[in-house]
């Protein structure tokens, strides 16, 4: 959603690199195309006219000028600044003191209110809670079952008595489920009610006495970021018509340009609490406003992306794979190469993770091309293959790839290269174990024998002549045996040890020379 805007702002900022400092003019010239920038992501007129306002006001103080990188520190203005439109602080749900606490969904009719219960509820059920969904949308034809079949696959409680499509009372469903919740000891209830295709006394009515019935901890106005300035302008009407605690956007992976998500807290007042990014249900999580502004700078989204990690990757698993590659990168097969693949899957599209690494804004579109089916075909590959391939590629010859290919729907030539590939993963971490660091590194210590690097050593200790002079090689050979006993102890320098006195330390021959 925010790709035009970033790469707007990614173009502003390349013209101010390499500056060494930063005059009046520059300041003015960035400012200028900061709010075409954001006039053209459809972003409220007065809300671009208070950021540039802080913006520029900023970067005319010492804060710019007085900088040793005056280009970074308007990025970090910039950045502080996006940050406060979109809320600040990270706003959290209030819980109730004495459970069920009641949350309640309100919106316009196609804002995506019932779908987005059944995520939030999937959410809470993340955190711990056990949430009850309850259907107060008797109008919508078939919204109480579409609510059913969402609370049945997010894996959370349901509450519709009544059928819907025109027949029944919310308002008493409403305070009913308040009682049913005590009693099946749901700690959580969320109220999906009914929605209309625009602002009228009749929504705001019902929405208003299903408040009054049930007393909500939190009202959450659910705002489609895909329409654009119409969406701040039914925020404003329903928090000045019925009220709202907190605001959810809802299609953020749409096309459109983003500016409802960078209006609405400071137009409304009422920050951005959850943003839903996808259609399944796990597309849902917490609005940070400081992660966002990070990745509309294109500085990526590390926190979100270590949490969804965190979340979907077993520690256990980890340990036992670390354990295994103790032991030597042979031991790393192809089924653990699955496993991994499987588990990285889990975290969701393979696209929306890269695009939270740093530094991915540049490579934008190959991350936009990126084929997620690629990730089955290789899993079918895989899985064609027999477990002793698995264990041991180097069995696979021309025969059994025609087979593997047969079973996986693939080209023979798809198959030779997932094997090669893996060669090549099993070589590098094979240098890197040994010591022999990455193509062109120098190896990290620690890491292993260095096969290669004591070869070396081996062949110039060989080369080494003695000198035909005794009193010459005698004094070599203690200078060496210094020098071993020094590295014995962890000194390669020979600096005095604990215990050992100044006044008796002895600087290597090596160094004496430069004290001449």
């Amino acid at each position: 959603m925010f790709d035009t805007l970033s790469d707007r702002l990614a173009s502003t900022f390349k013209n101010l690199r390499g500056k060494g400092r930063l005059s009046e003019a520059d300041i003015d010239a960035t400012a200028r195309e900061i709010r075409i920038a954001l006039l053209e992501a459809d972003v409220a007129l007065p809300v671009v006219r208070a950021f540039i306002k802080q913006v520029k006001e900023r970067g005319l103080g010492s804060e710019v000028s007085q900088a040793l990188n005056p280009a970074q520190q308007v990025i970090k203005i910039v950045n502080e600044e996006l940050i406060g439109i979109l809320g600040g602080e990270t706003r959290r749900l209030r819980f109730a003191k004495q459970p069920p606490t009641v949350i309640m969904l309100a919106g316009l009719q196609g804002a995506g209110k019932t779908t987005l219960a059944g995520k939030l509820g999937r959410w809470l059920k993340g955190q711990g809670h056990s949430p009850l969904l309850v259907a107060c949308d008797l109008q919508r034809p078939n919204a109480v079952n579409q609510l059913q079949v969402v609370s049945e696959r997010a894996g959370v409680g349901f509450y519709g008595p009544e059928p819907g499509n025109g027949v029944g009372d919310p308002i008493q469903v409403a305070k009913d489920s308040i009682e049913y919740a005590r009693t099946k000891q749901f700690d959580v209830v969320v109220v999906d009610t009914a929605g209309r295709l625009g602002i009228d006394a009749e929504m705001m009515q019902q929405a208003a006495d299903i408040r009054d019935a049930v007393s909500p901890d939190e009202v959450l106005f659910v705002v489609d970021a895909m329409i654009g300035q119409d969406a701040v302008n039914t925020a404003e009407a329903f928090r000045d018509g019925v009220g709202f605690d907190g605001v959810v956007l809802s299609k953020l992976d749409g096309d459109a340009r983003g500016g409802a998500a960078l209006s609405i807290a400071h137009v409304t007042g009422k920050q951005i609490m959850f943003a839903s990014n996808g259609e399944k249900l796990d597309d849902f999580d917490a609005f940070h406003p400081d992660r966002m502004a990070s990745r509309i700078l294109g500085m990526g989204d590390m926190l979100s992306l270590i949490e969804k990690a965190e979340q979907t990757f077993s520690q256990q698993e980890a340990e036992k794979m670390a354990a295994k590659l103790a032991k030597g990168p042979k031991e790393f097969t192809l089924d653990d190469f699955l496993a991994q693949m499987e588990q990285v899957r889990k975290m969701g599209s393979i696209s929306k993770l890269l695009g939270m690494l740093p530094g991915m804004a540049q490579m934008k579109e190959q991350i936009n091309n990126l084929d997620e089916r690629e990730v089955d075909r290789t899993a079918a590959i895989i899985k064609s293959m027999t477990p002793a391939e698995r264990q041991d590629p180097t069995i696979i010859n021309g025969s059994r790839r025609a087979r593997i290919a047969r079973g996986s729907g693939v080209d023979v030539s798809m198959v030779k290269n997932l094997v090669e590939r893996f060669f090549d993963a099993r070589k590098m971490m094979s240098r890197m174990a040994q010591g022999g660091g990455m193509p062109g590194m120098p190896g990290i210590p620690g890491m292993g024998g260095g096969a290669a690097r004591k070869k070396k050593q081996i062949k110039q200790a060989k080369g080494k002549r003695k000198s035909g002079n005794p009193m010459k090689r005698k004094a070599d050979e203690e200078a060496a045996a210094a020098r071993r006993e020094a590295a014995a102890t962890g000194n390669p320098l020979g600096l005095p040890q604990a215990g050992q006195e100044p006044q008796n330390f002895e600087l290597p021959e090596e160094f004496k020379k430069f004290m001449n």
